[in-house]
């Protein structure tokens, strides 16, 4: 897709990025996750999903990040000004 990276293809060990609006359009992508409106969606709904869940009593506190991970991979999702940045990586050690 055409468009600004977000500076998300500098990110050590990135292997795709999904950048997605509220409702799951994919306005940038690249690498593995290139034009992925799949897991976009999929991603969105969780972020949907994990917001409506209290975490603390103060209504301040909302859902920044959410990191699913995988055998040997882990997408992690960052919302801030109206976009959410989805990042894949390889698994680590330590993880």
């Amino acid at each position: 897709m055409a468009g600004s990276t977000y500076g998300l293809d500098k990110i050590a060990g990135v292997q795709g990025y999904l950048v997605v609006n509220p409702d799951g359009a994919v306005l940038a992508s690249s690498g593995d996750l290139e034009n992925d409106e799949k897991t976009a969606g999929v991603i969105v709904d969780m972020l949907q999903t994990a917001s409506m869940i209290p975490l603390s009593g103060d209504s301040s506190h909302s859902l920044k990040r959410l990191s699913v991970h995988f055998g040997n991979f882990v997408l992690m999702a960052t919302v801030t000004n109206q976009r959410i940045f989805i990042v894949k990586r390889p698994t680590t050690e330590t993880e």
